[in-house]
């Protein structure tokens, strides 16, 4: 099967510094060779710690900014030599969700105002069916019609959200770029957006880009899982493999941090020592052998590259043969935090289980 998204060799250098006369003098390294492929109704997410190049990724995939190299396909179009025609067809077919709910969305405009717009700019609904489109539309994620006249201050920061998606929605995409959707919010309205993502994705199809710090939330809504460090991926593999059996150093001591509330659980905790290289001069040869604690010669002067087994776990890691077992690091029990198993629980429970205490993110009074 072709896949959806496909990127290759995808690099993005900022100018941090310039002489007198204009001449660039240093760069931030912010993307570096990223490859990965996406199929459509799959979920992949980008994780690693702030800085390392996960949200300039999406916005490279969407030609928000354009890369230095590498190509892009999307269902087997090359994004990068489209025109400005073909890119904003291209637009409809793939959208973002931001961060910030309170940012995102115009004071300006009533929620029926921003959702008509995505409608007329691409001219998909007629403007007399405009407004049973919008109705339809905040049905679909769980908000009741009249509210389309208010405008964005009067909802609550996960009804804001709930309106972003809606609006990512309006053009039918294919794929939508979650870039940290959830962050922001609290941790019972998490649950409920996350929710919400997953009810879309099943009922309409939808491919994901899931960006995210946060392992415990992406343990629960990613198929595949690559991080990504100093502007590469050190490792790829789907997300049970990863969680169960992380193979790189790094993927190690992200997950040995994330906190577990189960006091006797017993796991390895991974403590990096020194300061994380800046991306204006990262390090020779393996970008994270400054802070590896099973750092060789080998790692300070050669690249590894990205390698995969036959299961497709793929590690850039010149001793991931000789790395001890990952197995003490997530306990076994799998248990992040009781919120995200009841989440676990709300996924996959029907309309009982959600009225028994599970979340549901199509009632009729949403946060």
């Amino acid at each position: 099967m072709t896949a959806l998204l496909e990127v290759q060799g995808l690099v993005k250098h900022f100018v941090a510094e310039r002489s007198l006369f204009g001449r660039p003098l240093a760069h931030v390294k912010a993307v570096d060779g990223v490859s990965f492929s996406l199929d459509a109704g799959k979920t992949l997410a980008l994780v690693g710690e702030s800085g390392c190049g996960k949200s300039t990724v999406s916005r490279l995939v969407l030609r928000l900014i354009e890369p230095d190299a590498g190509s892009v396909r999307f269902d087997g179009r090359d994004l990068l030599s489209l025109d400005a025609n073909a890119l904003r067809a291209f637009r409809r077919e793939a959208q973002i969700i931001f961060q910030d709910p309170y940012a995102s969305l115009n004071p300006r405009m009533t929620v029926g105002q921003i959702l008509t717009e995505p409608l007329a700019l691409h001219d998909l609904v007629p403007p007399a069916q405009r407004r049973e489109r919008v109705e339809e539309i905040l049905r679909l994620v769980g908000l009741e019609p009249r509210l389309a006249r208010r405008y964005p201050h009067e909802f609550s920061g996960g009804q804001r959200q709930r309106i972003a998606i809606a609006r990512a929605l309006a053009v039918e995409p294919k794929l939508i770029i979650c870039d940290e959707p959830v962050s922001a919010l609290d941790v019972s309205i998490r649950s409920q957006i996350l929710n919400l993502l997953r009810e879309l994705q099943d009922r309409l199809g939808l491919a994901y880009i899931f960006v995210s710090h946060d392992l415990a939330v992406v343990k629960h809504i990613a198929d595949h899982v690559a991080v990504m460090n100093l502007g590469q991926i050190v490792e790829t593999a789907e997300a049970d493999a990863l969680f169960a059996a992380p193979s790189h150093p790094y993927s190690r001591a992200l997950l040995s941090a994330i906190p577990v509330p189960k006091p006797r659980a017993k796991r390895s905790r991974i403590v990096l020592q020194g300061e994380i290289p800046s991306a204006l001069n990262p390090p020779s040869g393996c970008r994270f052998h400054t802070r590896c604690p099973y750092v060789i010669e080998r790692c300070r002067s050669e690249m590894p590259e990205l390698v995969a087994d036959g299961i497709g776990h793929a590690t850039a890691c010149h001793r991931t043969s000789e790395l001890p077992s990952s197995a003490a690091i997530v306990p076994s029990d799998g248990g992040f935090s009781p919120v995200l198993e009841k989440l676990v629980a709300a996924f996959s429970s029907g309309p009982e289980a959600v009225r028994g205490g599970g979340v549901s993110s199509l009632g009729t009074n949403p946060a």
